[in-house]
């Protein structure tokens, strides 16, 4: 599974939805769905432009946890 971690960031950035939007020229709705970790893709100048506005590498917005096995 791969984790989206905008919302740490605009915590940590003390930013909200509505300035992040405007500052990585991403439509608002977009925002709230990569902050609830619901987008299903990613374009490479959004990463871009999120690591422009957070100054972090790809690595700080995404992360990829292994999902957990079934053993039943």
């Amino acid at each position: 599974m791969i984790k989206i971690k905008v919302s740490d960031l605009l915590g940590k950035h003390k930013m909200n939805k509505k300035q992040l939007a405007e500052a990585a020229h991403i439509r608002p709705n977009t925002v709230g769905a990569l902050y609830d970790e619901s987008i299903q893709r990613l374009d490479k100048d959004m990463l871009n432009n999120l690591c422009k506005v957070f100054n972090c590498t790809i690595s700080d917005i995404l992360e990829y946890v292994p999902d957990k096995e079934d053993k039943s």
